[in-house]
């Protein structure tokens, strides 16, 4: 029979508070091996000490408990280390958005850089392939991806190709209160028949300030404020979505040093080509 230890030595022995024991015990993810029925007392066994070890190195990745809890229970070895793996991925993908979060205020914080030039560009009626919704801007990204990616393999589908690069019309909405009216398009040559979320989209003509943003779109920030303050001094501004227009992206290649972004943002017309 395996020895057993009172709730405070199996705090000491695994280096968890009592405090988090008796949750983890309420929530089913440690039980105790026995519970006095009268005192209400915990008594655990040392044969518990590796998993409350495993636990708590989960905790240190910032697992979340119910996940802690499939990997505990997993019905076999494949599936516990597909869970782990899933966490990992997930985790990886967090350190590198923080570490270009990090870079990116490094770069602001080292003094203003010089700015991307500003021009006029007038843009000409095109017919698209597009995907549109009204998104909250915390499921912008994944939402994105998925509908660029839908759009591209339908084109293919269709035996149709795209014209130009894809872009993004963007209400602002999604920016003042976090939800708006999203569409990502991707230009055709002939009108595309509608299949699921895909449908034909004529982008309608404007008069547009453009700013080219290279890099990561992480600090796509920048040039919004570039184009915003241009926009503003000259005394331009009209009401419309902003459009985006992706030249090189993540569908390109996974280096986002390499990407390329046009910001543009809608203007009276001026007459001028520049």
């Amino acid at each position: 029979m395996p020895a057993t230890l009172a709730i405070g030595d199996f705090s000491r022995a695994t280096h968890l508070s009592v405090k988090t024991l008796r949750y983890y015990h309420r929530v089913g993810l440690l039980t105790p091996a026995d519970v006095d029925a009268d005192t209400g007392y915990r008594w655990y066994t040392a044969d518990q000490i590796p998993t409350a070890q495993v636990i708590r190195r989960f905790r240190d990745l910032d697992m979340p408990v119910d996940h802690i809890h499939a990997v505990l229970r997993a019905p076999d070895l494949y599936t516990r280390n597909k869970l782990i793996s899933e966490h990992l991925a997930n985790l990886e993908q967090t350190l590198a958005q923080t570490q270009s979060a990090v870079a990116s205020l490094r770069d602001l914080l080292a003094g203003p850089t010089a700015a991307a030039p500003v021009s006029h560009r007038r843009a000409t009626a095109t017919m698209t392939a597009a995907v549109t919704t009204v998104v909250d801007k915390g499921d912008f990204l994944p939402w994105y991806q998925g509908a660029l990616a839908e759009l591209h393999a339908t084109i293919e589908a269709r035996g149709m190709r795209a014209t130009g690069p894809a872009g993004g019309l963007y209400d602002g909405e999604l920016f003042t209160d976090e939800r708006g009216q999203a569409t990502v398009f991707v230009p055709t040559e002939a009108e595309i028949p509608r299949l699921g979320r895909v449908e034909p989209l004529v982008v309608p003509a404007a008069e547009l300030a453009v700013i080219e943003h290279p890099g990561s779109t992480a600090d796509l920030d920048r040039a919004y404020g570039t184009l915003a303050t241009y926009v503003a001094s000259h005394e331009l501004r009209l009401d419309g979505p902003i459009r985006e227009y992706y030249l090189i992206g993540r569908q390109d290649t996974a280096d986002d040093k390499q990407w390329r972004t046009e910001v543009c943002w809608p203007i009276f017309s001026t007459g001028a080509d520049d």
